[in-house]
């Protein structure tokens, strides 16, 4: 008996030297891993295992980005554990990077939750590569040859505004929430692109994309996001990470559906939305090698999809926050809007050269709203250098584009809601070379001219009828923004009141 308890006792000793053996060699190989490269550019002590997890504020990590820009220049290093990382501050540097420089920095991240969960499929997450060059040329045409910038599109963001319109007029003399409303308008317009189809705003299938679509951002840019980065041994853990793949499988599941339908009810040649293009682009390359299939729609389409939804959804909620707050800019929109729209007509696109003041109104909001403040990150495609540092394949890059919209050499008023930042002394509209809300470079975001168009269009019909008015009972307005791959207002109510001429 004794000597089964020392042969036991051995036996733990032997194991948990082992167990305590493999930690340091553990520590050892990840201390040995996450060394600095040489002329790596300068950033903070790294932790083994941990890189600089722990000096980063996992929930909202831009007020510590700030702060290590200060400290160690406005191109500094860190790690996600072992990844070594580039973080780009200012507009000088990010243009270098993404514009001057964008062959070496147009990859993406390929080790990371999101790049797992898209598969690296699609175009936004995609690689660069002929690949990626296909099928955003492609993406770019279909949406012309669909109207972007043409009549055709202004009917369909218009049709979506009449709805929006009828909702706010039941709200009218009542506080109400817009916080879903600008998400669903969007949301059917992307759709009706992509699909052919719209939706009513209470259809369980919009609500239940959109839900799917919001969770998912929230977790990519967040604390379980960063865990998952930074500790590959977790991975297969029941932890919420776990929760974007299964909102994907779904998500992909749709897109699957929707796919197969349209191979039912198509005419080839006579596309009636981009899923039929794409279809139509299959039977055309036939059996010849090529990028182009069907895996790949399935993540195209939800590419679109974010792309063409949370941006602009986030920044009507950030633009009619201050307004309701700033009654005085409201108030001078309406004037230039009712001078250059007489008798009260339909707006039209080009009719955005005619108000710079509302122009210099919806860029102050994107400015200001800072929608997509860290990007979608970026990676080195090649050892390259960049501000005499050097910069290894493979570096992940983090273009801070906050930094650049709130710099204070380029901004007449960096850190507050003006329009003036975008106003000449004579009054016209002017854009900053600084004014970069949807990235630069052959990467920046698919979706920017459609914003744009609905940006205008909603804004200016929505003021040309309505009033928007804090509530008396609600207190100081908060504008701290929800942080998250995009960023959104915090939840707030307006008072709607139909205008004196409406």
């Amino acid at each position: 008996m004794k000597q089964k308890v020392q042969d036991s006792a051995a036996a733990f000793i032997m194991v948990g030297s082992l167990v305590l053996l493999w930690i340091c060699f553990s520590l050892l190989f990840f201390l040995l891993r996450t060394q600095r490269p040489k002329n790596f550019p300068p950033g903070p002590r790294i932790l083994p295992l941990f890189g600089n997890l722990l000096q980063l504020n996992l929930a909202n990590p831009m007020k510590d980005l700030e702060r290590l820009s200060k400290q160690y220049g406005k191109v500094f290093g860190f790690f996600i554990g072992s990844k070594p990382a580039v973080v780009l501050t200012g507009v000088e540097n990010i243009k270098e990077a993404l514009v001057n420089k964008a062959g070496d920095f147009s990859g993406r991240p390929l080790d990371m939750l999101i790049s797992h969960v898209t598969e690296s499929k699609g175009v936004i997450l995609a690689n660069y590569g002929p690949s990626w060059k296909d099928h955003r040329r492609f993406a770019l045409m279909t949406l012309r040859n669909f109207g972007l910038g043409k009549q055709s599109m202004e009917q369909r963001i218009l049709v979506e505004v009449s709805h929006v319109t009828t909702c706010l007029e039941r709200s009218v003399g009542k506080s109400m929430s817009p916080q879903t409303l600008f998400h669903k308008a969007a949301s059917n317009i992307v759709c009706a692109i992509l699909f052919g189809v719209r939706y009513d705003y209470e259809d369980a299938f919009l609500l239940s994309v959109i839900n799917m679509i919001t969770d998912s951002t929230k977790i990519a840019n967040g604390p379980w996001a960063m865990i998952y980065d930074t500790f590959p041994m977790l991975r297969g853990l029941p932890l919420p990470f776990q929760r974007a793949f299964k909102n994907f499988d779904k998500l992909k599941e749709m897109s699957c559906n929707m796919i197969s339908q349209h191979k039912k009810t198509r005419t080839p040649g006579q596309p009636r939305d981009f899923i039929d293009c794409y279809l139509d682009e299959l039977e055309k390359r036939g059996d010849d090698p090529s990028s182009f299939h069907e895996s790949q729609l399935v993540m195209y389409i939800l590419d679109l999809y974010l792309a063409g939804t949370d941006t602009t959804s986030n920044t009507l909620l950030t633009a009619f926050l201050y307004l309701s707050t700033h009654p005085d800019i409201q108030e001078r929109c309406q004037q230039e809007i009712d001078e250059v729209l007489q008798d009260n007509k339909c707006p039209s696109f080009e009719d955005r050269h005619k108000m710079p003041y509302v122009q210099a109104v919806i860029h102050e909001s994107q400015r200001v709203g800072d929608i997509v403040p860290l990007s979608v990150f970026h990676s080195t495609v090649t050892d390259t250098k960049l501000m005499g540092y050097n910069i290894p394949k493979g570096t992940l890059v983090i273009p801070n584009l906050s930094s650049a919209l709130k710099q204070e050499n380029q901004w007449k008023f960096p850190h507050e809601f003006n329009p003036s930042n975008f106003l000449d002394d004579q009054g016209q509209f002017v854009k900053p070379e600084a004014f970069m809300p949807f990235s630069v470079g052959p990467r920046m975001c698919l979706g920017e001219g459609l914003a744009r168009m609905e940006l205008f269009l909603f804004l200016v019909c929505l003021l040309q009828r309505f009033k928007f008015v804090w509530p008396e009972d609600a207190g100081k307005p908060d504008y701290t923004p929800v942080f998250g791959v995009t960023l959104s207002p915090r939840p707030y109510k307006m008072d709607v009141r139909l205008r004196k001429n409406n």
